[in-house]
């Protein structure tokens, strides 16, 4: 089946969402379409033109975005004074509730990837009216124990990449919250510090989450690479701030909530965050959700059966 061939957009625009943000926004396919978002994963990777990929530009009329502090968002998360008290799961979905009024649309399809899946579900379990189905790969739910994993649960798994990674945090911050080690360096007045942080957590994140060639030379950019390390640790050394729920996080606790949204959720065998039958479990929780595991494909939207499924879920919902 493949991707839809590669288009332009028909409108974009900076809206203003306040605390001196202004997110960028872009719309694709057909205006008249039925409505669709796709959110970015990270937090902190910013958009691509890739992801209008996944509709059908006859059918659909597909809202891209960049979240507070990524891509061509105001201001960027890499400059050190932008301020991240007011960059939270809380904030971007009132970003896309102000955006979604904007663009005058009253219900819509969100799709997402990674991270992109996590606030699309919480999206949908605090906003149940707007969202008419969920498509959602390479997913995670935000849980403390899936940062865990993805810290030090790997450790034992990537032990030469860990030891680089261990080496680079403050000998009292290595027993703890890893990723809040590391923002905490992120944070310094320091640049070279700032720096050498920044290059120790995306080399962490390479090692243990093989990703496509693109993804690995964005990480050669200085500006992306701070602003996607910068933006991930804040988001995941603070609970991805999704309040409390019990042991398993919040949005796997309000799975439940979603008994009326239609969903399709498509994992690769090998992405490690299998490991804590998370999507196994959102999808036995979460009347009136599909799930499609793809052998051999791991973290990502783009490996092709992957990709094949996520096209096939938004044709069929197009029709809905």
């Amino acid at each position: 089946m493949g991707l839809y061939p590669e288009t332009t957009p028909y409108d974009e625009g900076m809206l203003d969402v306040g605390d001196g943000n202004r997110v960028h926004w872009e719309t694709y396919g057909n205006p008249r379409g039925k409505p669709a978002l796709a959110l970015h994963g990270g937090p902190g990777s910013g958009s691509s033109p890739a992801y209008a990929r996944y509709f059908d530009p006859a059918a659909y009329r597909i809202v891209l975005l960049d979240q507070r502090g990524s891509g061509r968002s105001t201001p960027p998360a890499s400059a050190y004074d932008t301020d991240m008290s007011v960059n939270t799961t809380a904030h971007l979905i009132a970003d896309l509730e102000l955006l979604r009024r904007h663009l005058g649309i009253e219900r819509w399809l969100v799709w997402g990837v990674s991270w992109g899946s996590v606030l699309g579900l919480r999206y949908a379990q605090t906003h149940p009216g707007v969202v008419t189905e969920l498509v959602l790969t390479a997913v995670a739910t935000g849980s403390d124990a899936e940062v865990a994993l993805l810290t030090r649960g790997l450790g034992a798994i990537f032990p030469e990449a860990f030891a680089r990674f261990l080496a680079e945090l403050p000998e009292q911050d290595r027993a703890g919250n890893l990723a809040a080690a590391c923002n905490r360096l992120l944070e310094s007045p320091d640049p070279a510090v700032r720096e050498r942080a920044a290059r120790a957590w995306t080399d962490w994140e390479t090692a243990i989450l093989p990703a496509p060639p693109r993804s690995v030379e964005r990480y050669e950019d200085p500006e992306f690479r701070m602003r996607f390390a910068r933006t991930v640790t804040h988001y995941w050394g603070n609970g991805h701030f999704l309040g409390d729920g019990n042991d398993e996080g919040v949005v796997l606790r309000d799975a439940p909530l979603l008994k009326d949204i239609p969903g399709t959720l498509v994992q690769g065998s090998l992405d490690l965050g299998n490991l804590l039958g998370t999507v196994w479990r959102l999808h036995h929780a979460w009347p009136g959700s599909e799930l499609h595991v793809v052998d051999r494909a791991g973290h990502t939207a783009s490996a092709p059966g992957t990709a094949d499924l996520l096209v096939a879920a938004t044709d069929r919902y197009a029709r809905r």
